[in-house]
This record gives structure tokens, C-alpha cells and sequence, in this order.
């Protein structure tokens, strides 16, 4: 009985291609997955000298900017970010000691609590975003070819150009 003894990280000599082994969407969501990994990886050291916090702070403060109303819950943020609500009171905690955030209870809950920006994450948002935008779009094109940035054209303004 034949069998391979090629290493498990080497390409089978038998002539079949193992880009079938996983279906388009299955490979697709792994390369957003390696994108999305190497672009936090740039992001991670600039948030951290630009703003003065973690990168998963800087991730609430991005949810944050981005509601229409500047405030959602905490059980939300925990939601939207897949993180535990132990770990975000954390952040949380750590924000409004930086003065970014502010925290209050939701009328009528005693549990909920709601986040809000402040004057100053506002102000601070505002002067890093286009340079931490611009690291963004540099990792993308780093990350992809030019097939990959047609793709990516509707999700990042500026990626493909």
C-alpha cells in the first residue's frame, strides 16, 4: 500500500489543485480575514502613539463616531465588537479615564449603561482619522491585486486608486 510521506506543508505531487478543496466564499472570507489581520497589525503601534490607546479602544471610538446619535449602549458595543462585556467595562473605564468617552445610566434601566464621545475624543477622532485612513488604504494595497481592489472599491474609498 503506496502512500505520501511529503510533509503536511508541502503541495501533493498527485496533480490535484488544492484551491479546491475550500469553496470561493470560504476562500474569500479567509483573505478578508489575512487583510483585516495585517491591517490591525499596522494600525495597532499608530493608534497607540497617535491616540494614547489600545487598538480595541480605538475600535469602540470608531463605533461610537460613527452612530448618529454618538452614543450606543454597552451591551451593544459588546455585541458589534464580539467582545465580552467584562472585558469592554475595561475599555470602557479606560476611555473615560482619558476623558474620550462619557458613561450614564439609560433612563428606566438600571443596568444599561450608555457611552458616549466627548468634546475631546471628537477633536482627536477628527486630527488622526486621515492619517490612520491613509494607513488603511496602504495596507489594503499592500494586501491585494488589482482584481482584489475592484472588490474592495464599494468598502474602502480610496483603496483601489
Amino acid at each position: 500500500m503506496a502512500h505520501s510521506s511529503a510533509p503536511a506543508d508541502q503541495p501533493a505531487c498527485d496533480g490535484t489543485d488544492e484551491s479546491e478543496l475550500l469553496p470561493a466564499e470560504l476562500r474569500a472570507w479567509m483573505r478578508l480575514l489575512a487583510a483585516a489581520g495585517a491591517i490591525e497589525q499596522r494600525l495597532r503601534s499608530q493608534v497607540k502613539d497617535t491616540l494614547g490607546v489600545s487598538h480595541d479602544e480605538f475600535l469602540v471610538l470608531c463605533l461610537l463616531a460613527d452612530q448618529p446619535g454618538a452614543a450606543l449602549r454597552m451591551s451593544r458595543i459588546a455585541e458589534m465588537l464580539g467582545r465580552p462585556k467584562t472585558r469592554l467595562t475595561y475599555q470602557i473605564a479606560c476611555l473615560h479615564h482619558a476623558d474620550l468617552v462619557t458613561r450614564r445610566s439609560v433612563c428606566g434601566d438600571k443596568r444599561g449603561i450608555e457611552v458616549a464621545l466627548t468634546e475631546k475624543g471628537r477633536r482627536l477622532l477628527r486630527e488622526v482619522s486621515p492619517t490612520l485612513a491613509e494607513t488603511v488604504t496602504e495596507a489594503v494595497r499592500h494586501m491585494i491585486d488589482h482584481r482584489q481592489c475592484e472588490t474592495l472599491r464599494g468598502l474602502l474609498p480610496g483603496a483601489a486608486e
